[in-house]
């Protein structure tokens, strides 16, 4: 990470604006004030407080520049110069100064709009081969016209990596003990949370960190829950991407033993270094399957298991009716993906946001898809991507094609050992016992049930025991039971398509 390299590199090339979008703006001031002494110009710095002021060396100013008694003294040791408050001023007198160096003016962003504004900064960048002088505008968002846009470089400050992390978590850890802390850890925590402070600025990972520390004077994996939700509001996710904070673990999900296995032995290389034990981190995972079959449950299960944030892409709200946007809207959500890495982002229903829409749609579909592909392909970060889907026919085949995922798995309607295992899991959940109740004859009466099927044949026998002032029992369950036509009934010729579609292109995830 060599912020000064770069910056300074920018100056040599003598682009007469340089665009730095940061909210560090403390950050910002020390490098520019390191690259201008290492250059030999001056540095000066507006505000719409502070005026014009130098602020490289105070006490040597440009010949004329200056009317020191006519002015308050600044927080520079040298006062603003006359009638620069105003960013007008401030321009007019760049322009007509012949003093070349770097003028840096803050907060600039809500005076971009304004045609004169905009008008002195292209004369002062057409005058640069007449007179150097660099104009540094620094915001959390710079929107300038085309004909300046072309006259600009933008800088982009790099963000501390997961190593810096981990020194930033050190050291405030050895500061709280200086003070009489008595500070523990956990080793996964601390390398978890190094990894998800990644994204954030150094001063926010820094409150974060003591914030952590200060509760109970650990480092512990409740802690990251917080560091997520924190790293989440900071960024911000647009409304595309939600978090989804209950995720499960894997023995919430019952059966998937192919799964469960697959996902156990990458689990070290994902979260830690693949490099170092010469493996490639995994990309993700098809979950192909009946509708109910648990497929969601599983996507939730991966991120709890690997203690990762839980993405979830909404694919409804990206389509919008303007040429573009839909496309945009997608680019922000998977860009808001790569900055909470590591972590898991989850499609459901995925045919829905892709399928091959023709003419009818505009193409809005394939260029969805070719924007996805094209981040699948290229992405560098830890983002283990889980997606779900129940309809075959429409996915198209550039999605699932060997090396987009790293596996597509089947799930199937559970069989007989695994209905058992949901039976036991929903009435444990609803605090039943369920050794009083008859597993293997309801498993029997329920065959060609789904995951979501047999839960809510627990659910419409809770009413009935309700009704009939008696607590749940197997006779309950098994009525429902009897009364619900499966989607396996219901919908026969369709699943059995699926069912042979799937039997030599996909593994079985039970």
């Amino acid at each position: 990470m060599n912020d000064q390299r770069d910056l300074t590199l920018i100056i040599r090339s003598r682009f007469p604006i340089v665009l730095i979008e940061t909210h560090e703006e403390t950050r910002v001031m020390t490098l520019l004030e390191q690259v201008a002494r290492l250059e030999g110009q001056g540095l000066f710095v507006w505000s719409a407080a502070d005026g014009l002021q130098r602020r490289d060396n105070p006490l040597a100013a440009a010949p004329g520049s200056y009317s020191v008694s006519s002015v308050q003294r600044g927080p520079y040791g040298k006062g603003p110069i006359a009638d620069t408050l105003a960013i007008g001023g401030a321009l007019k007198h760049i322009y007509a100064t012949n003093f070349n160096g770097m003028y840096v003016l803050v907060d600039v962003h809500p005076y971009l709009e304004d045609p004169v504004h905009q008008r002195l900064l292209k004369s002062i960048a057409q005058d640069y081969a007449r007179v150097p002088r660099t104009l540094v505008l620094v915001a959390p968002r710079l929107n300038l016209p085309e004909d300046l846009l072309r006259l600009a470089a933008r800088f982009e400050l790099k963000l501390p990596d997961t190593a810096a992390m981990r020194e930033l978590i050190d050291r405030e850890a050895r500061e709280a003990i200086r003070f009489g802390g008595n500070i523990s850890d956990d080793p996964e925590a601390v390398t978890l949370i190094s990894q998800h402070l990644v994204g954030l600025c150094m001063e926010d990972a820094r409150r974060l960190v003591r914030q952590c520390l200060t509760e109970d004077g650990r480092i512990t994996l409740q802690d990251v829950s917080r560091v997520l939700r924190a790293k989440q509001e900071k960024l911000g996710a647009g409304g595309a991407v939600q978090m989804e904070l209950g995720v499960a673990q894997l023995g919430d999900v019952a059966g998937l033993a192919n799964l469960k296995r697959w996902l156990a032995q990458r689990r070290a290389a994902f979260v830690g270094d693949a490099a170092a034990m010469g493996l490639e981190p995994p990309k993700g995972v098809l979950l192909l399957g009946v509708q109910g079959g648990g497929k969601s449950l599983a996507a939730k299960a991966v991120a709890g298991a690997w203690h990762l944030p839980l993405l979830r892409l909404d694919f409804g709200s990206l389509f919008d009716k303007w040429l573009g946007e839909t496309e945009r809207k997608l680019r922000e959500a998977l860009k808001f993906a790569d900055s909470m890495a590591p972590c898991v982002l989850w499609m459901d229903e995925i045919e829905k946001g892709i399928a091959p829409g023709g003419a009818a749609d505009g193409g809005e579909s394939r260029r969805l898809l070719g924007t996805l592909l094209t981040w699948m392909a290229e992405r560098t970060s830890k983002v283990f991507m889980v997606a779900t889907a129940n309809d075959i026919e429409h996915l198209p085949p550039e999605l699932i094609r060997k090396g987009r995922f790293d596996e597509v798995f089947f799930v199937d309607l559970p069989d007989g050992a695994t209905r058992m295992e949901i039976f036991r899991v929903h009435l444990s959940r609803r605090k039943l016992d369920p050794a009083k109740f008859d597993l293997a004859k309801l498993a029997d009466a329920t065959d060609g049930f789904s995951g979501a099927e047999i839960e809510q044949a627990i659910v419409s026998g809770l009413y009935e025991a309700h009704a009939s002032g008696r607590p749940l029992n197997t006779v309950h369950v098994l009525t429902e039971s009897v009364r619900t036509r499966p989607l396996s009934v219901v919908m026969a010729e369709k699943i059995a398509s699926l069912r042979a579609w799937a039997a030599e292109r996909t593994v079985p995830a039970n």
